[in-house]
């Protein structure tokens, strides 16, 4: 089921000029080069994410073009009640889960204690900046790391890293409560932390 809005917590969210959401409206009015102008500030970003999430390029690639129909096919009835990074994501999400679903039971998250936080483990990170010789070393780690995450929590860390998004726009994407979105993050922070002390542990034996 495609999504034709998203409740947001401003309801008085209005088009700006230029804006993606603007971009959306003028589609739908037809307009045809303000969806091409959607389709090339989103391909890239919007094709990792199925590639990262799914570590198939074939499947990406089918579920990233069924997004993009997905979204054609819904441009009569867009309504602009949230950010259109948020409505986008929330279409491709909805495929993914529907394939993973196809696949098997989605992964269950472990709550983690109260007092982590997400601003703690960014600190943690930022503490110690590794030399410059050994940054590719720790971007292979990272990946390793974030791939062996469970899906749900992969996903949560991904749009909040690559996209940039917030833990609210996730909520509203995955459907799920703000809370369980910041656990999410949270544990997927602490998980690759400690894949990374282990990596380099073992590296040093």
């Amino acid at each position: 089921m495609v999504p034709t809005s998203i409740h947001p917590k401003d309801e008085s969210l209005i088009p700006q000029v230029g804006s993606d959401e603007q971009l959306m409206l003028d589609y739908q009015a037809g307009d045809v080069r303000a969806f091409e102008a959607l389709y090339l500030k989103h391909k890239g970003p919007l094709y990792r994410y199925f590639v990262r999430q799914l570590h198939d390029q074939q499947l990406a690639e089918d579920l990233y073009q069924d997004t993009w129909g997905k979204v054609i096919n819904a441009a009569k009835q867009y309504q602009v009640t949230a950010k259109f990074t948020t409505w986008l994501y929330k279409i491709a999400h909805n495929l993914l889960i529907d394939h993973v679903r196809a696949v098997k039971p989605l992964d269950k998250v472990t709550p983690l204690d109260e007092d982590e936080t997400m601003d703690s483990l960014q600190a943690d990170d930022q503490a110690s900046p590794e030399p410059q010789v050994e940054q590719q070393q720790q971007a292979d780690m990272m990946k390793g790391c974030i791939a062996k995450l469970p899906a749900v929590q992969k996903e949560a860390f991904l749009l909040n890293i690559e996209m940039g998004m917030t833990a609210a726009m996730i909520s509203d994407i995955a459907n799920v409560t703000l809370e369980a979105t910041k656990s999410r993050i949270r544990y997927a922070y602490q998980s690759i932390k400690q894949c990374i002390a282990n990596q380099r542990q073992e590296t040093t034996l």
